[in-house]
């Protein structure tokens, strides 16, 4: 496939265009003009493009990737390092960030509710964006559990232990979820009516907000929580496109 044919592809299933983002989205750096093997991953690390480079990659596609507002534009250091295997091994970087975390088949929260098994509504999280820009979403489960029940079905979602703060012995039945660092989000979550809110991070204002609220928070990981669109766009790339694409998981704590 050409690698405008592939940008075209990823440009009409995710929609940048509908996005004022973080960094840029689409192409970030330019490599061969053919494109048959492509690695999929959350973040554009130096581990990544390693990987990248063993399996033979044509085109890297992720969820983190370059050039980000406010960032040091001199490259030099690490910048330098990981742009120059990139350009010397003629790899393609694309980068899709808020429409990656916002689709609603593909995405990181659509992913994540999936694997938590939530019936997801038709509203945003965040009221004041139109429905196919919001990234988080609000679901229901189809019985209310647990808290700590519910942490142990969150914890198989995304293969690692999470965080809970549980604030009362309400069950959970109501949902809202925003992968990633969305810990803010949490005060629309509670004027949602979810019982929890889950995110991929926590601050320490976070803890106090549940409790003064009484709503159940969650923090899974940031790269735990932003694996799913990735995954899901190998599996797309390779089901529907016949390409050679793969998803490589580069372990991160965080």
């Amino acid at each position: 496939m050409l690698r405008s044919e592939f940008k075209l592809l990823l440009d009409r299933t995710l929609s940048p265009h509908l996005f004022k983002d973080y960094a840029p989205n689409g192409l970030q750096v330019e490599g061969k003009n053919t494109i048959e093997r492509v690695v999929t991953g959350v973040t554009a690390s130096q581990a990544l493009i390693d990987a990248a480079i063993e399996h033979g990659a044509d085109a890297i596609f992720v969820h983190h990737g370059y050039f980000w507002k406010n960032e040091a534009p001199e490259i030099t250091g690490m910048k330098y390092r990981r742009l120059s295997a990139l350009i010397k091994n003629d790899i393609n970087l694309f980068g899709y960030h808020l429409p990656l975390d916002a689709h609603p088949v593909y995405g990181n929260n659509a992913g994540l509710a999936d694997a938590i098994g939530l019936t997801v509504e038709r509203r945003p999280l965040q009221p004041h964006l139109p429905l196919a820009e919001a990234i988080g979403v609000i679901g229901e489960l189809d019985q209310a559990m647990d808290a700590h029940a519910f942490k142990l079905r969150v914890e198989k979602a995304v293969s690692r232990q999470v965080l809970l703060e549980k604030v009362s012995d309400k069950p959970i039945k109501t949902v809202a979820l925003c992968t990633g660092g969305a810990q803010g989000y949490i005060e629309q979550a509670y004027q949602a009516g979810a019982d929890v809110f889950i995110t991929g991070e926590v601050s320490e204002q976070t803890i106090h907000i549940a409790r003064e609220l009484g709503i159940h928070f969650v923090a899974a990981g940031h790269h735990a929580t932003e694996r799913f669109g990735a995954q899901s766009m190998a599996l797309l790339l390779r089901e529907e496109y016949g390409l050679d694409a793969v998803f490589i998981d580069i372990d991160n704590p965080a």
